[in-house]
């Protein structure tokens, strides 16, 4: 399905930690409904003004009925900076959804032991990833890890079989990383998504113990449809993907 462009409306806008930020929109068009894992470009400045690209951010949430999407992302850079300041009421471009993501009813048709792990922002699309696994009827294993202060993870609790955190700091949950919570081993498939370090950890560890893992890349982007090339990762056959349209989600086996 081919991504739509549209003016999305701002419905509420919260500030969830110094640099995070929780944006929720209204997404009017139905027949372009996202699935876990898939991302759209924000853009709420005018084309003649910088940056040049919009900012691909993936879905944190997605109510069909009220057609609402919601963004988790950190304010980083000029980008997220300008969309940091929109408001309720606010109409800004959205485009999408774009790229392959998470392929849910296969996942929890195939395997009914499964972990999600993420790290720092990479938290944001394992909500509606946990949610539609909880909707299909296998209730995922959580565990996220975070630098200092853990956020939004109150909602996990009745859609997770289990949820664990650590933090760098130990300031809250476990000292240490994200991937000395869980063991490979005692899960089907694991779903990842986190810095490149953190995901390449997973994979290896996933790959020690003969576990399967899906990971879910990040990349700049132009484009966000392959046209341009921009977001090219090398695969282990030596082949060139785009991280946008053949992915953000890829076989761990095949990117690390």
């Amino acid at each position: 399905m081919r991504a739509a462009c549209c003016e999305a409306t701002v419905l509420s806008h919260e500030v969830v930690q110094e640099d995070i930020r929780l944006l929720r929109v209204h997404w009017p068009d139905a027949e372009h409904a996202p699935h876990a894992g898939q991302f759209f470009t924000l853009r709420s400045w005018p084309a003649e003004e910088g940056p040049f690209l919009s900012r691909p951010i993936s879905v944190h949430k997605w109510e069909p009925e009220t057609l609402t999407v919601e963004f988790l992302y950190q304010v980083i850079g000029e980008g997220t900076q300008k969309l940091a300041t929109l408001k309720p009421g606010d109409t800004f471009q959205l485009t999408g959804p774009m790229g392959n993501g998470f392929d849910i009813p296969t996942l929890a048709a195939q395997y009914k032991k499964i972990a999600v792990v993420g790290g720092g922002i990479g938290t944001a699309p394992m909500y509606q990833v946990a949610r539609e696994l909880a909707a299909a009827g296998v209730k995922p294993d959580v565990f996220f890890g975070f630098r200092d202060k853990p956020y939004c993870m109150e909602e996990y609790r009745s859609i997770a079989n289990l949820v664990k955190v650590s933090t760098d700091t130990g300031a809250v949950g476990f000292h240490g990383f994200v991937t000395q919570l869980y063991d490979p081993a005692d899960y089907d498939v694991v779903l990842v998504c986190g810095p490149t370090v953190m995901m390449k950890n997973a994979a290896r560890l996933c790959a020690e113990k003969g576990t399967k893992c899906l990971v879910s890349l990040e990349k700049k982007m132009a484009c966000g449809i392959g046209a341009c090339l921009g977001c090219t990762c090398e695969t282990k056959s030596g082949e060139g993907k785009s991280v946008c349209k053949n992915g953000p989600v890829f076989d761990a086996a095949e990117v690390f």
